[in-house]
């Protein structure tokens, strides 16, 4: 399913963005992160290895809350599925995504070595803002 132009707008900007996988048991896991786009897929950055890592790579269904920064009321809800993980060009996008949000390259939370991976999710179904 395309992205809207506003979605795609909201993904191009630091928006909030929320992701819940789903825990061995079924049970939601709901993270804050950052988000980008390619274009024509929501494109998370994540650290391998974490526990939505690990969820991703045992069931692939997600769903994405992108939260307009200007209006928080005004969100698209996003349900789909991740279709690509990589570790290709992942440090080079944590950077390019930690400049639209902070203004700076990635500062490595963790302190430690992290390996970073692109996670491509494809919408299955897209639910616009009430208003």
């Amino acid at each position: 399913m395309p992205l809207p132009e506003e979605l795609l707008d909201l993904l191009r900007r630091p928006s909030l963005c929320f992701i819940a996988t789903l825990m061995p048991d079924g049970a939601p896991h709901l993270t804050q992160t950052w988000v980008t786009t390619d274009g024509e897929h929501v494109v998370i950055n994540i650290v391998d290895g974490a526990q939505k890592a690990r969820n991703i790579a045992r069931d692939a269904r997600v769903a994405i809350n992108v939260v307009d920064p200007d209006d928080t009321s005004r969100y698209y809800a996003v349900r789909g599925r991740v279709v690509d993980t990589t570790t290709e060009d992942a440090a080079a996008s944590i950077d390019e995504i930690s400049q639209k949000y902070l203004g700076v390259p990635y500062p490595n939370f963790t302190g430690g070595p992290e390996t970073r991976v692109l996670v491509t999710v494809v919408a299955d179904r897209i639910t616009p803002p009430a208003h």
